[in-house]
């Protein structure tokens, strides 16, 4: 689970964030960022943040909630940000994916002292002193935030995109080439919002 430990090594601001969306065929990468001003924050918040993916929908749901209403209370910082498809296509996933956590950390209006992003990589050109945390969403507590934070609000956009895009199974598999995905291109072709850069998209256009 968990704690504050990575934040109490550094004194100053600290920052988590992490991703949603780097496997996916379609749409954008979406980073999270969160800070965590103070720690009298509703005790859910505490008990419940984990792994993103070791979470159910609805409990991931509950905890964006709170985390939007702790950020209103001034208890904490959050930031979104999103790198889209064609950004992707022009730099790559993992510039795009740095590029998506520098603009949720400058949304978050807020400067950190440290930057913990979850994995194994650091930017080389970034603004911030930063750190990379191995599996950093199921240890700090800044990371774990930032990962509900860029999960759920890619689900929703997903969601959102299922609307204007119907036929892909965009609203169950979140963009990943899952078989209703790889149906829908086949009977509608690939959508303006598809990674072109992606194999699977690549080889389904030379078709």
């Amino acid at each position: 689970m968990p704690d504050f430990s990575f934040e109490d090594e550094v004194n100053g601001i600290v920052a988590g964030v992490d991703e949603a969306g780097r496997g996916p065929w379609v749409g954008p990468v979406v980073a999270g960022c969160a800070v965590f001003l103070n720690r009298d924050v509703n005790p859910f918040l505490l008990e419940n943040l984990n792994d993103s993916k070791k979470l159910s929908k609805k409990k991931r749901e509950q905890l964006f909630d709170v985390l939007q209403q702790e950020a209103n209370l001034g208890h904490i910082k959050i930031g979104i940000g999103l790198a889209s498809a064609q950004e992707i296509d022009d730099i790559n996933i993992l510039n795009a994916s740095f590029l998506a956590m520098d603009r949720a950390i400058k949304n978050a209006k807020i400067v950190p002292d440290m930057v913990l992003i979850d994995g194994n990589r650091v930017p080389k050109k970034f603004d911030y002193v930063a750190k990379s945390v191995i599996k950093g969403d199921a240890k700090s507590y800044s990371i774990s935030a930032a990962s509900i934070l860029a999960k759920v609000y890619r689900d929703r956009l997903m969601e959102e995109m299922a609307l204007k895009f119907p036929g892909y199974g965009f609203e169950k598999n979140a963009g990943y080439g899952t078989k209703a995905h790889i149906e829908g291109l086949k009977k509608f072709g690939a959508t303006p919002e598809h990674r072109k850069s992606y194999a699977p998209i690549k080889e389904f256009l030379k078709e």
